[in-house]
């Protein structure tokens, strides 16, 4: 029986070895973690990640063969493929602070699987790494392997948060990258062996272990790309009064740009695309190439440019000040169908109304309070170190309320900003909302989610992302 241990029990090792395991019966599967709260809840009835259909994958296999576990060194010693899916958090000082990847965790694991190995093994980097740490992560297993042979594989996840069970039962490829050499193509096939139950061969594509390290950063900077262009043409529109959503359509049936991800936004968030952006820039750098590394640096420009606009529009529309005006919050997570907040546009958004001692109640599905007072107290990258290693109990913001329900957030704002694209957003009574704001009563849609024309309707002064303006916007400036 082949075993596989995954090491990190987070958003991408503990669905990856999950689907794993449902479809590979005969595979043991073990996901191991230090994080005692972590694995009880993997355990438990209520799992520490919120994922559409995680729950019919992970409860048929628990306990038969998929198992998670505190007790790291043990599985990793009997497996034969070792996953290595730990945090790569940007640097917080040092040589590329704010910019470069942080493999503390890394290399801790890649020694302890040195240490604690008496067989061969093959070693899947399953986190988003710079180009070229799997040959850092070699050496240390060279130099400390006491004569066992270690392969070492890049197999990048590209898993979309809320679609991520979707993604890995139909993924559109599956990145595997290896050594060129007679012993990396044997790994890279026991590893297509295991994928191959359920993935169509040609969609596994094999590359040099350079080539897949890099693939996923450019993937994610791509999209990232995506994002900020039709954000940036969101502002040309409001300046001009065409519609952005009529000019993305316009522009998505060009069959070589197609649909995907031209819809423009409060901004982009996720524990992925700011990180990898800035770690390419980062290895651009060092690789003398500043005129791309400065091009990259843009698409993040531009994503800050449009939190910092919305800002700026919601203080300018009411009179140039919040201070003390309540306003309600509706939605966190960084999009709809997760309870993700990692790097979310609502924290920027939410301590810039702070800054203008607004008044804030907030509520979102899937996000409990805790993690929000959390992340709107932190320090810039801080939420992507492990929780033991954070700030511990949040400070006290006092204008912050969290509510939970969208009817006790907005009752007696003076505005609503919409952050977050959840359904139930959309399906809101705007007339009894209406009738429980303050007056003038202001909408600022950061998803552009709710019919803007019924809304001035009923009374509500509207700012959708890209729209012609209200006219009660017109004479606001964009940015102060």
């Amino acid at each position: 029986m082949v075993k596989i241990c995954c090491i990190g029990a987070g958003y991408v090792g503990g669905p990856t070895m999950a689907v794993i395991a449902l479809k590979c019966p005969e595979i043991e599967v073990a996901v191991v973690d230090i994080s005692v709260s972590r694995i009880t809840a993997w355990n438990s009835e209520r799992l520490p990640i919120y994922e559409p259909g995680l729950d019919d994958v992970v409860k048929p296999c628990r306990g038969k063969n998929l198992f998670f576990s505190t007790d790291v060194e043990k599985h990793v010693s009997e497996a034969d493929i070792v996953f290595v899916s730990v945090n790569t958090p940007t640097k917080t000082q040092g040589l590329g602070a704010g910019k470069a990847a942080d493999l503390t965790y890394w290399e801790s694991a890649a020694r302890m699987i040195a240490d604690v190995s008496k067989s061969d093994k093959i070693v899947v980097e399953k986190s988003t790494v710079p180009v070229k740490t799997a040959e850092a992560i070699e050496k240390i297993l060279t130099h400390n392997s006491k004569g066992i042979n270690f392969q070492i594989l890049s197999n990048p996840e590209f898993l979309a948060e809320g679609t991520a069970i979707q993604d890995l039962f139909n993924p559109d490829r599956v990145l595997i990258g290896g050594r060129e050499t007679p012993e990396g193509a044997k790994a890279i096939q026991t590893l297509k062996d295991v994928y191959a139950h359920w993935v169509p061969l040609e969609r596994i594509l094999c590359a040099n272990l350079w080539s897949a390290e890099l693939s996923k950063l450019a993937a994610n900077a791509f999209l990232a790309q995506r994002i900020s262009s039709v954000n940036a043409m969101s502002a040309l529109c409001e300046a001009t009064g065409a519609d952005v959503s009529q000019v993305s359509h316009s522009i998505g049936t060009d069959s070589r740009i197609g649909p995907k991800f031209l819809n423009a936004s409060v901004g982009f968030g996720g524990s992925c695309f700011q990180k990898d952006i800035l770690n390419l820039v980062y290895i651009c750098e060092c690789n003398g190439l500043p005129e791309v590394a400065n091009y990259w640096k843009q698409v993040i420009k531009v994503n800050d440019y449009q939190k910092s606009r919305f800002v700026n529009r919601v203080v300018s529309s009411m009179f140039n000040t919040v201070s003390g005006k309540k306003i309600a919050i509706l939605g966190f997570a960084f999009k709809k169908d997760t309870g993700d907040t990692r790097e979310t546009p609502a924290i920027d958004v939410c301590k810039g109304l702070l800054g203008d001692k607004a008044r804030l109640s907030i509520y979102d599905p899937q996000v409990t309070e805790d993690q929000i007072r959390r992340d709107l107290s932190m320090k810039k990258f801080d939420w992507d170190h492990p929780v033991h290693l954070q700030p511990n109990s949040p400070t006290a913001i006092k204008q912050v309320s969290v509510v939970w329900d969208s009817y006790e957030a907005v009752k007696d704002a003076h505005g609503i900003c919409i952050l977050t694209e959840w359904d139930e957003f959309k399906k809101l009574d705007y007339e009894k909302i209406y009738q429980n704001m303050q007056k003038p009563a202001f909408v600022f849609d950061g998803r552009n989610i709710v019919n803007a024309d019924k809304l001035r309707q009923i009374g509500f002064i509207v700012y959708s992302i890209g729209k012609p303006l209200d006219p009660w916007l017109k004479d606001m400036p964009a940015v102060a």
